[in-house]
């Protein structure tokens, strides 16, 4: 077999945007993400959503920060993304 057709694993990890909903884990948010499909009976365009756990190793991300997650390795049980960056941060109360 040839090697020349190995990919390298930056092509192939998955990128989710979401929202953080939890941030009271210790390097763990809980991250929020939704998307719009189209019921396969009725047509009408619904919503739907799903958690996952990320792993944030300097705890930065707070509740109600926008960001994007990224797939990795499992770090835990129910844990196999990682936040790659923060696209918006929430409004400080």
């Amino acid at each position: 077999m040839s090697d020349s057709k190995v990919i390298s694993d930056s092509k192939l990890k998955r990128t989710l945007t979401g929202t953080v909903v939890s941030d009271k884990m210790d390097k763990t948010v809980t991250v929020l993400v939704e998307r719009k499909v189209k019921h396969p009976l009725l047509g009408k365009i619904v919503r739907v959503s799903k958690k996952y756990h990320a792993h944030d190793e300097a705890n930065e991300f707070h509740t109600g920060d926008a960001v994007m997650i990224e797939e990795c390795r499992p770090l835990a049980k129910t844990k196999s993304w990682r936040v790659a960056k923060l696209l918006v941060r929430a409004a400080a109360n």
